[in-house]
């Protein structure tokens, strides 16, 4: 198992940001894929697709989303924590997502940085 941390800066306050993470309408929008998003403690959720699912574990408005992300045959919990910091207007995204099985850590990584955090950010860069 291993573990991934990076930061990335997006195009706008960290309230417009939560809501296109937890907003099942914008997700769509910007992901431009099938979503489906119970944006509650507890709530599930289906990202690309199907592609990505789990579970919201932590939501607190403009701040920080905890998600426990499922993965195939795997009982270690995969968490992903995004913080949300507000850097001159726009949002500093503090991601971590720990406990990655082996085999899917070099997709996982690819896919943070040019699908889902590249998506949003090109979202709000138009």
């Amino acid at each position: 198992m291993k573990d991934f941390k990076r930061y990335y800066t997006i195009p706008a306050p960290p309230s417009e940001v939560y809501a296109a993470l937890t907003h099942e309408g914008t997700i769509q929008l910007w992901s431009g894929d099938k979503v489906e998003m119970d944006a509650t403690i507890g709530g599930e959720f289906s990202l690309w697709n199907g592609s990505i699912v789990g579970k919201n574990l932590e939501l607190e408005a403009s701040k920080k989303i905890v998600q426990q992300w499922y993965f195939d045959n795997d009982d270690v919990q995969s968490i992903v924590t995004m913080k949300l910091h507000n850097d001159k207007g726009e949002t500093s995204l503090e991601l971590r997502h720990t406990n990655i099985p082996d085999e899917d850590f070099e997709n996982i990584v690819d896919g943070w940085n040019t699908q889902y955090i590249a998506a949003l950010i090109e979202f709000y860069e138009e």
